[in-house]
C-alpha cells in the first residue's frame, strides 16, 4: 500500500512539472537568412576564400617555373643536381595538393568563425523571449526536424520581431 501511495504521488508530482513546462520551436537558419549582418559576412567569406585562392595560384605558378626550368636544364644537370630538383617538385606538388585539400577547410572554419557572433545574437534574443513568455524548453527545427509542429509555439516570427527583422 505504501508503495502504491509513493508511485501515485510520484506520478502526480511529474504530471504537475510536465503540466508547468511549456515547449517552444525557433528555426534559427531561417533567421539567420534574414539578418542584415549575413551579407557583410557573406562579403568577408568571399575575400578570404579569393585570397585563398590567390596564394594557391602562387605556389601553383611558383610550381610551374621550377618545372620548366627543371625541364630546360636537365641536359646540362648532374645526376645528384637532377634528383634535388626532381625532390623539390615532388614537395611543391605535395604542398600544393596539401593546401587545396586543407582549402575547404579553412573556409568552414572563417565560416563559423564569421558567424557565431550572429548566432549568439540570435540566442540571446531567444533568451529573452523564452524568459519573457515562459518557455522551459526551445528546440531548434532543422531540415531533418520534427515531424509535427504546432505553430502557436514556434518562437521564430517573434524572435525576428525581437531582433527588428520583418517577419514574412
Amino acid at each position: 500500500m505504501k508503495n502504491i501511495v509513493v508511485t501515485l504521488s510520484f506520478l502526480f508530482i511529474s504530471l504537475i512539472t510536465i503540466a508547468q513546462s511549456k515547449i517552444g520551436t525557433i528555426d534559427s537558419e531561417f533567421i539567420l537568412s534574414k539578418l542584415p549582418e549575413l551579407t557583410k559576412v557573406q562579403e568577408d567569406l568571399k575575400a578570404y576564400n579569393t585570397k585563398l585562392e590567390a596564394e594557391l595560384k602562387v605556389k601553383v605558378d611558383e610550381y610551374q617555373a621550377k618545372v620548366k626550368a627543371y625541364q630546360e636544364g636537365v641536359a646540362t644537370m648532374t645526376e645528384p643536381m637532377k634528383k634535388t630538383k626532381q625532390e623539390e617538385i615532388v614537395t611543391f606538388e605535395n604542398d600544393i595538393a596539401k593546401f587545396r585539400q586543407n582549402g575547404s577547410k579553412l573556409v568552414q572554419i572563417e565560416q563559423n568563425r564569421l558567424l557565431q557572433p550572429l548566432y549568439k545574437k540570435i540566442g540571446n534574443a531567444l533568451e529573452e523571449v523564452a524568459k519573457a513568455e515562459g518557455y522551459s524548453q526551445v528546440f531548434t527545427i532543422t531540415s531533418a526536424g520534427l515531424a509535427y509542429l504546432d505553430p502557436k509555439f514556434d518562437l521564430t516570427k517573434t524572435v525576428m520581431t525581437k531582433l527588428g527583422i520583418p517577419a514574412q
